[in-house]
């Protein structure tokens, strides 16, 4: 089952290029479904509060992951890898699932298809599950930082391929062809860096009692356990609970809204693509040098000033909007919309950009943040549920905004995007690590 490739798992550049790889494949379908599939939805006149309720609906498998731990944990084979086998099947299932989509009617049959890109974002979901858990096996401590770099760099390459990458390609191709790219593109991975892996074995065992059913009902119990305690050990902690909960400033142009409104302002899929590609790139560097701000002038006061800054762009938009009286052209068949002004189509590209530099310098301070307030004897279950409930927000805000453009329109979602983001910032000051804590933050 074991290819005749190198194994990248045996050497430090290896395992760094495994992991970025296997994260771009995480990427691929959240870019697939949230930018390209949403765009080519509303440019076929689906409404924006129901591609609202599907983009909400991709992040709900990474919202409750978690409960895979166990099964990924118990259900596993030493002989064709613990976790590989778990990451094979994963891919394999990601690949089927867009193989049942492909003949699919988004318009006509959009619950039927809903359903399947819900059960594709589980496989990938459950597979973020099987990578995070080989790495931990397998990286050692003074590589693990410079890893997730990697991997989160991976994911934004994975996200602008299957975004961006196939907006491309559907200005030559017909939409329906770029599913074969995106599938070429998972299995490339699975055929060139999982099938050589050699995970390596664990030692002998000890035998666990009652059967496999019974082993992953006690770790379901041990996970909420050990949150219990983990999030009420301190305040701190507590508060972080709220603080993922809530959205970390403004959402609306990094979701399902700007998918539409770039349609509806008229954008070609190219266009759509070059904003979606220098979104991303844009997005990195500010990861980076959010990261370096924090460590330079203090974690929660720099995440505070991000995420005020993502308010700044997002109303600036509505107010554009609101002056030219576009308000609800959503109501209206695209042959009988007006056409934007320049002014309107300049103030769309600016705010989409300048959005991705601040959104991009929070990102990892808050999950640093997170880090922080992360008791180190439960890190992978607390900091897990963290990012979890973050995951659960983006979900929550994709469907509000979709059902709140019909009805309100576009400068007032915007406008209440932005003040919503807001909120957070009242219990912020409060999420203050223990000076212990701070000194030695817990790794992810």
């Amino acid at each position: 089952m074991r290819l005749p490739l190198p194994d990248l798992l045996s050497t430090r550049i290896g395992r760094l290029a495994a992991f970025f790889l296997l994260y771009v494949t995480e990427g691929i379908p959240l870019g697939f479904t949230a930018v390209a599939i949403a765009t080519q939805m509303r440019r076929q006149e689906l409404g924006p509060a129901e591609i609202g309720a599907f983009v909400g609906s991709l992040y709900l498998p990474w919202a409750f992951k978690w409960v895979m731990g166990p099964f990924v944990d118990t259900l596993s084979t030493d002989r064709f890898g613990r976790r590989r086998l778990w990451i094979l099947m994963m891919q394999l299932g990601m690949v089927g699932t867009l193989v049942l989509a492909m003949p699919v009617n988004f318009v006509t049959q959009l619950g039927l298809f809903t359903a399947i890109i819900f059960l594709h974002n589980a496989f990938a979901a459950t597979m973020d599950v099987a990578i995070d858990a080989l790495a931990v096996g397998v990286l050692p401590e003074p590589e693990r930082g410079t890893a997730n770099g990697f991997m989160f760099a991976g994911a934004s390459i994975g996200q602008a391929i299957g975004g961006a990458g196939v907006l491309f390609l559907s200005d030559v191709l017909p939409f329906s062809s770029t599913y074969v790219f995106v599938m070429a593109a998972i299995l490339a991975v699975t055929v060139f860096v999982v099938l050589p892996l050699n995970e390596p074995k664990r030692g002998p065992q000890p035998p666990q009692p009652g059967s496999a059913a019974a082993a992953i009902g006690r770790e379901l119990a041990a996970f909420v356990r050990d949150s219990w305690r983990a999030f009420t050990g301190s305040r701190a902690a507590l508060v972080g609970v709220v603080v993922a909960l809530l959205p970390a400033g403004a959402y609306a142009l990094s979701l399902a809204l700007q998918s539409n409104l770039a349609v509806e302002l008229g954008l070609s899929d190219n266009q759509i693509a070059q904003l979606n590609l220098a979104s991303t790139v844009i997005f990195a560097f500010a990861c980076i040098a959010g990261g370096w701000l924090s460590d330079r002038y203090g974690r929660r006061r720099m995440l505070a000033l991000f995420i005020f800054l993502t308010a700044l762009p997002t109303l600036y938009l509505a107010w554009t909007m609101a002056q030219a009286h576009w308000i609800m052209p959503v109501e209206l068949k695209a042959a009988n919309r007006p056409q934007p002004s320049a002014a309107l189509l300049a103030a769309f590209w600016i705010a989409s950009l300048s959005f991705a530099i601040f959104q991009g310098l929070y990102y990892g301070v808050r999950t640093a943040l997170f880090m922080d307030v992360t008791t180190k004897a439960v890190a992978a279950t607390q900091f897990t549920a963290y990012m979890a409930m973050s995951n659960l927000v983006i979900s929550y805000t994709a469907w509000w905004q979709g059902w709140a453009i019909t009805r309100w329109g576009y400068p007032v979602t915007l406008a209440v995007d932005a003040a919503v983001g807001m909120i957070v910032l009242a219990v912020l000051p409060l999420m203050k690590p223990r000076a212990a804590e701070a000194a030695t933050p817990a790794p992810a």
